[in-house]
């Protein structure tokens, strides 16, 4: 089946920072893409580009086969958008932001009482339907800004941090609702800063770094490529600095991650063994790498090529 999204040298920049660089996009329906990336790497740019929000400077977006630039109108029916932030309407009532923002589409949507009483239904949100969103808790509010954002029914989803600030119950509540879409057939991209979120409801991983795309791929085909089979953690008492930064930059080419009283050090199977007898004396666990190691590393040294 084509892809539904394909984004082909997305480049955007901002005076002379350049905040996308000849990026490459492709999303299939019933799937989810996560954008992944510490904070400055572009995403949400791309996100903004990808969506009509901003035009690119260089590139083209298409979808299923038609030209975001040239079929503006008609596109902007397929797509939905769920933002960051709060963009509810506290002066309307839960059922109202739902039938006030069907309002902007046009053609007009058919039988929007219809679609309204189904996402209240779907969502969870009938109990609440006359209360101002204000009335609600974080997660309920989230609930009311993912249904709005699908009430013309779009072909494609963008989810920017959609659990940011929410409890845990909260947010594998909305784990559940982006799995029903996904089910439903809707193509999801999505930006998260919760490494568990993009493994648990990701097909499929870009990793963004200063604008490029450094990985593409599932979780664990990406922490093979970028940084290795192993990490070794050691306390930062139970060995000489100096040393150690010395011996990572010159077998690794990136210097060791500090997480509090801990180094952590990504290695591939081979420099684990040479680690292991450079540093015979020392005392430390290995185990295998994490998505959260991933984002130290694009943290702390430059951004690779891309790697998978």
């Amino acid at each position: 089946m084509a892809d539904i999204l394909v984004a082909r040298g997305l480049v955007k920049s901002y005076g002379d920072k350049r905040v996308v660089d000849g990026l490459d996009l492709d999303l299939g329906a019933g799937s989810v893409l996560g954008l992944l990336g510490p904070n400055g790497a572009g995403k949400t740019t791309t996100l903004r580009m990808l969506y009509g929000f901003v035009t690119p400077d260089a590139g083209e977006i298409r979808y299923d086969g038609k030209l975001l630039s040239e079929h503006r109108d008609t596109l902007k029916g397929w797509i939905g958008v769920c933002t960051q932030h709060d963009t509810l309407d506290h002066d309307f009532s839960v059922e109202q932001n739902l039938r006030v923002y069907a309002s902007y589409f046009r053609p007009k949507l058919p039988d929007v009482t219809r679609r309204v009483n189904e996402l209240l239904d779907t969502f969870g949100l009938r109990e609440f339907a006359s209360q101002p969103p204000r009335e609600l808790s974080g997660g309920y509010q989230r609930r009311l800004m993912i249904a709005r954002s699908i009430v013309q029914q779009p072909r494609v989803l963008f989810m920017d941090e959609p659990t940011t600030g929410l409890d845990p119950a909260a947010r594998v509540d909305v784990w559940r609702l982006v799995a029903q879409l996904r089910a439903a057939g809707m193509a999801i991209v999505l930006t998260t800063h919760y490494m568990d979120e993009a493994e648990r409801l990701s097909d499929a991983i870009t990793v963004l770094a200063r604008g490029k795309a450094v990985a593409r791929g599932t979780p664990r085909e990406i922490l093979g490529s970028v940084l290795g089979e192993h990490v070794a953690v050691l306390e930062v008492a139970g060995v000489d600095e100096a040393t150690l930064r010395a011996w990572v930059q010159t077998h690794t080419g990136n210097p060791p991650a500090r997480v509090l009283d801990e180094w952590q050090i990504p290695l591939t199977a081979s420099q684990l063994a040479a680690f292991s007898q450079a540093f015979a004396a020392c005392r430390f666990t290995v185990r295998q790498p994490t998505l959260d190691d991933l984002f130290l590393r694009l943290a702390i040294a430059p951004a690779p090529p891309e790697a998978a």
